[in-house]
Parts: C-alpha cells; structure tokens; sequence
C-alpha cells in the first residue's frame, strides 16, 4: 500500500504544516520544491550543503503522507540523533541497527507495523540484513512505505570522497519496491558525482535540486604550519569561543594533541577509530551534549553528528580532497551563526598523505587520490578567493560580488601582495638544469645559497656557474618560489617517493623570457576578522543568553540528550532579544513548533520574565513600542502556575501574600499578574496599585510611552517600583486597545 496525503487535509498550506511540526515561518531554498516532489511520489536527487535542510526534505512529507518513510543512514549515532531531535519534537521516529538487543528489535517492529511510527532510520547493513526485505513487505501490506530517502547519497559513487561499496546494493530498493518513490541526498557532489548517483539508484526522471555550496557565515583561512604548530593552534583554540573540532590524519596524532590540550587546560576529547566502541562512542556524547568544548578526531568523526552550534573547525593536518575537506569544515555553524574554519599547511603533511595514498592496492584509486590531493594544495596555497575556488570545484561560480571579493576568507580581508620574481625563477630553474634534473628542491636552494656541505662539494655542484647566485634570498623565500613554480605548474616534480624537480615545457618558456612568474609573497600573519555576532551588543542580552543556556542545559541532561535537541542556540538567542514573556509571543520564535511550545514555553518564559523583573527591563519590547495586538487575537489559555496566582488575586490577596503563601518572588507573582492582564483575565488593578499612584504613572506613561521602564522610574522616583510601573502600564495600553 502506498499512500499520498495532501497538506490541506490537515494544513490549509505546507507553510502551517511547517510551522506546526517544526516552528519555521518559511522553508529554505529550495526545500518546497523537493518536498512537493515527494508528495507526488517523484524521484529526487536532493544536494543540499551542510546546514541547509536535507532532513526536512524527507521529515515534513513523512508526517504528511501516509506509510512510513525509511531512511538509510550511515552511522547509528547519526540515525539516534536524528530520532532523539524528532522525538522531543513530537514526531514518531524509531531506528533498527546492530547496537539493539532483540526484544527492542522485536518491540519496534511491533510499534511500526501498528503504524505508531512515521520514521524509521536504518543503515545500508542492516537493510541487506536476512529478513528486512519481509518486514519492509508486512509493512507495505499494512500502514504503507511512503518513501525511501538515501542520506549521504555521495557515499553511492566511486567518484564520491567518502565512497562506501556497500551502498552500491541500494539499486536494490528499485528492484523490489518499483512503485514506492526513492531519493538521495547529500551536502556535496560533483557533476560527475550527482550522475553516478542517479544512475547507481536508478533514479526515475528525479527532481534534481542543487542547492548554492556557498556558506557566507564561515570565514575560511589557511596558515603556515611551522615547526612547533601547536603553540600557534593553542592560542587560536583559547580565543575562540564555543566548541570546536580539530581534525587530524592519523590516530596518533589525534592523541597528541588531545593530551597537550589537556595538560594546558582546555576541555577536551579525543576520537578515532583505535577507541573502542563505546569509548568513542561516550566521547561524541559529552561533546555534543556541551559537557566538554573540544574535540580532536579523525576525519571518522564527524559524519555521526548533528549538532548546529561548532563555532570552529580547524584542520591541523591537510584533508585529502576539497570535497572532504567543504564538509568537514562545514560542520561549522551548521546553525547560520559566524564560524571561522582553519587549515594549516606544511608540506611534510602533504607527503605523508601521499605516503597513504600509496599504500592503497588499487592504481586507478591512488590515481584519482593524488589528484584530489594536489587540488586540495592548490587550494591551501592559492592568493585568490577561497570560497571561489571551492565554488568552482562544484561548478558553482561566486556571483557578482565587487572586485570578485568575499570578504569571508583571508585572501579576499588579507591579500598578500603580488611581486615579479621572473629573474629568481630563472635563477632557481637554470639551477635545476645544471644538476641534471636529479635533485630535489632541498639541493637546489642548498647550490643557490652556495653552501659547501660535504654532499655539495663532493658532486662538484661548487663549481657551477648557479652556485652562490641565490645567496640574497633566504631559504624560506627560495622554499617559497620553489612552491609557487609547482603550484604554477612551472616546474614538475616527480611522485615516486623521491621528490625530484623536472623541468616541462612551461619552464624553458620561463628561462627563455617568454613568460613572467609573479609570486605572492605572504605577511606577516594577522588573524581573521572578529567573528561578528547577530547578538546585540548589550550587557543584558548577553547575561539572559548565559542563564537561558544554563536552562537548556539543565533540561538536556534531564532528558539524556544534547543541548540542541531543546532548542538550536539560534533560538535562544532571539529569545535573548526579544525577551517573550507570553506563550504567544515565546511561539513566534523561529524553531518553536506547537510541541516545542507545549513542552518547554511556561519554563523559559518563566525565566525570561524572572530575569526581566531582575534586571528592570521591559516585560514585552513590542508592548512597550505600541505594538501589542488587541486582547482578543492575544488571548490564550494560561499555565496552572498563572492561574494559581489568578485565584489567589481574586480571593483579595495582595502580590506579598500570594507571594508568600506560593512560596514564589514578589517579581514573579508581579510577571505572572502582568501576563494575565495581557491575555485579557480579568485582573483588578486597583487592588495592586493605590489610585493616586495609578495616576502618576499613567501621566508619565502619557508622556514617555515608549521609553525604559528605568527612565520612567528615574522620573516618577525611587518610591515607585518596577512591579507597580509594569502592571499599570500593561493595564493602560490594554485600555488603548481598539
């Protein structure tokens, strides 16, 4: 059985259903395209960069259409982060993997054919596992399979970064389930990527939406890595705020670092796949979940993660290829908030990548890893945009921007300057002919700078004609010359494990004066820009995001999930600016569904207005700017602590009684008793304020209606409370209402 559900049996449109399920106003681009291709049961090549919506694309048809919807996913820490996030949304989702016992299997599979479920997430084992095929026939008899969604489609093509040759057997779900509708989905892919995706699972004339690669919150920075890179990775790790990854190539390393880190303070967690299972696996948990700030990880981890708020990510090794290296750094600002990724460069690091990629048995695969890995050189040592060249590599051009900046990236807020070094190259190039072609660039510059090391002398290179002529230049600056000529293609040099410069047909063209090199020569390192922040510089937003924080954090670890799974740190702080004191105004936060509403609105707003009484700040910004909605589109049912307060008013307590036999803050029982008056409850006022008082603020309120509640108690004087001010004020503009 195959179902379709239109959104208006439910929802007058896909908007209502995205705001009721997952508190959105809007879809991002290019999610309602996808997401009406899945209603009508079509094909959909889904490529999305990290951040950008995938999940949605397949989560919001899942509760619209009938049947379960079956997700393949790679990691079982992704597939549980995935269900713990839909779970504390109010959305049925389960997942079937090897880390179950199996009464739990047998209980889920229960749960799912009595269509309790409308997710289930499995891995590409588990669904070529004995067995799996039949339950997904009982459930396609039963409640229905409404779609089949590939997550990390990229891991299908052999031309993918992260190829996996168990997701070749996918095809298999077209064979069996003709008429039920498949999509992949992946941050990244090429042109030749996305073919081989489609043809691998034989998608049916698909929906192909190809997202902008491009990330404009992510600042992209390359640094020179010397000798001792780490006290340089200490001091960028200790001025960055938030967490943060640190990736590295080997096992080794990973620890390395881990362990200094540690030693000098920093909260800190390693991650690769030499840990064991459950130790890995306790690690991601305390990271994600804020318990500790850092980790330092393999490229292995990463892939199993959802969480939006890394605020760095810095590679202290050379990725293998831009394709890993846009999602590995990707993983930064998942959110849309600033975040600043850092790639340092040496070149031992690119050799002993090379040195692995040897290792591999296969030619043809060190072939296309070698080429991955000099664009991934090219990259890092590139003088022009960084996001234009990553673009590029997607087949994406950076759009019409001044000067073709970004303004994101070091080359484009740092350029080194450009300077002429034709007559050095000359130089550096005769030199290499002289010695025959059968050196390295060490040797070279060693003869340039006319040394007499034993090896020198002993060949006879002294006495040639290039020996000495290099002596104004330093070795760092020959060293980057040397670079600048392979990165130009100026010069080659061989791969066989003894790097030997050979000299091409662009090189005599050079010695000839045919062709003029230009080097960018690097300054002085200077950091990035300061992360701009979309909080408002203000004493009182920044100290409620902290407590707000600390509350999602109490409610996470009481709930035995990550930080984020209660509200992205987006939502928080737009709470910290706009401080909603209502249920109705806390539900306009972007990312607060109905469920997020009901499960966790009285809890902040509470802390929110126990701050604002705290602190002296305005109760309701919008109220106080005039822009309060008449009491009947406002008015709401009010929590059980509201209407105990409400009670305790009406039986003629004053706010010091009720706050005394509630056990609550006179602020609180005031913002309770204000909220009231705002939602339309009939709430005495003249019981709360004496009339002669009631007067005197309403004068001022006449006068200066728009001002602070502080300024308006520094004109009615200290005798007035911000209580009395608050409660008067909500009164009278609830009076000004039409």
């Amino acid at each position: 059985m195959v179902g379709v559900a239109s959104p208006t049996a439910a929802f007058p449109s896909l908007e209502t259903a995205l705001k009721h399920h997952f508190g959105y106003d809007q879809f991002r681009p290019g999610q309602r395209s996808v997401i009406e291709a899945v209603l009508k049961n079509q094909d959909a090549l889904v490529i999305m960069p990290t951040g950008g919506g995938k999940s949605l694309c397949y989560q919001l048809p899942a509760l619209l259409k009938l049947g379960v919807m079956v997700v393949i996913s790679p990691l079982i820490a992704l597939m549980q982060d995935q269900v713990d996030s839909l779970t504390d949304n109010g959305v049925a989702a389960t997942c079937l993997n090897s880390s179950l016992d199996f009464a739990t299997i047998r209980q889920r599979e229960a749960d799912l054919l009595a269509g309790k479920i409308k997710l289930l997430y499995v891995s590409p084992e588990r669904l070529m596992s004995p067995g799996f095929f039949g339950l997904l026939g009982q459930l396609l008899q039963t409640v229905g399979v409404s779609g089949f969604a590939i997550d990390e489609a990229h891991c299908v093509s052999e031309w993918g970064h992260d190829f996996r040759p168990e997701y070749r057997q996918m095809s298999v779900l077209r064979e069996k389930f003709p008429q039920i509708g498949v999509m992949g989905l992946t941050a990244t892919a090429t042109e030749r990527v996305r073919v081989d995706i489609a043809q691998q699972l034989r998608l049916r004339d698909p929906l192909v939406q190809v997202s902008s690669f491009n990330r404009p919150n992510l600042f992209y920075e390359v640094r020179p890595k010397s000798r001792d890179g780490y006290l340089e990775l200490r001091q960028q790790v200790k001025q960055h705020q938030g967490s943060g990854i640190i990736y590295c190539l080997s096992r080794k390393r990973v620890d390395e670092l881990a362990q200094r880190l540690t030693a000098d303070g920093e909260s800190v967690l390693p991650y690769h796949a030499g840990l064991a299972d459950d130790v890995r696996r306790e690690n991601q948990t305390r990271f994600i979940r804020d318990d500790v700030r850092l980790m330092v990880a393999t490229v292995a981890f990463g892939m199993g993660i959802n969480k939006p708020d890394v605020r760095f990510v810095i590679h202290y090794d050379i990725p293998r290829n831009i394709e890993g290296y846009y999602q590995e750094s990707g993983r930064a600002g998942r959110d849309g908030e600033p975040a600043h990724c850092t790639l340092y460069l040496a070149y031992g690091d690119v050799a002993t990548a090379d040195y692995l990629i040897s290792q591999k048995p296969d030619e043809a695969e060190q072939r296309i890893a070698r080429q991955q890995l000099r664009q991934m050189v090219d990259y890092a040592e590139t003088t022009v945009c960084r996001r234009r060249v990553q673009l590029s590599y997607f087949g994406e051009s950076l759009g019409e921007h001044i000067e073709g900046l970004c303004h994101q990236c070091d080359n484009c807020t740092n350029p080194p300057p450009v300077e002429d070094w034709t007559v050095e190259a000359q130089k550096f190039l005769s030199c290499v002919a002289r010695c025959q072609e059968r050196f390295g660039m060490a040797h070279i510059i060693d003869v340039l700078r006319g040394s007499k090391k034993q090896k020198i002398v002993d060949l006879r290179h002294d006495q040639l004609s290039t020996h000495g002529i290099g002596k104004d230049r330093s070795v760092d600056e020959w060293r980057l010359l040397g670079r600048s000529l392979l990165h130009q293609r100026l010069v080659d040099e061989t791969t066989d494990g003894y790097p030997v410069l050979k000299l091409n047909a662009a090189s005599w063209q050079v010695l000839r004066k045919q062709i003029s090199v230009e080097v960018a020569v690097p300054k002085d390192l200077t950091p990035g820009p300061a992360e701009a922040s979309t909080l408002e510089d203000t004493p009182e937003v920044a100290q409620l995001l902290t407590v707000l924080k600390a509350l999602r954090k109490k409610l996470a670890d009481q709930q035995s999930v990550p930080p984020y799974v209660v509200f992205p740190e987006s939502a928080l702080r737009q709470m910290a600016q706009t401080r909603p004191q209502t249920m109705e105004a806390f539900g306009q936060v972007s990312g607060v569904g109905s469920r997020k509403l009901a499960q966790y609105g009285e809890v902040f707003t509470d802390a929110i207005r126990q701050f604002c009484a705290d602190y002296g700040l305005e109760s309701d910004p919008g109220a106080a700017k005039g822009r309060s909605r008449p009491a009947r589109e406002r008015r709401q049912t009010v929590g059980d602590t509201h209407r105990q307060t409400l009670e305790l008013h009406r039986q003629g307590l004053s706010i010091q009684e009720v706050a005394a036999q509630r056990g609550l803050k006179v602020t609180t029982v005031a913002s309770h008793l204000e909220q009231l008056i705002r939602q339309g409850e009939t709430v005495d006022i003249d019981q709360l304020v004496n009339a002669d008082r009631q007067r005197a603020i309403v004068d001022v309120l006449t006068e200066m209606e728009n001002a602070s509640l502080t300024a308006m108690r520094d004109r009615l004087g200290p005798t007035f409370s911000y209580e009395d001010i608050r409660l008067v004020r909500a009164a009278w503009q609830m009076e000004q209402q039409p």
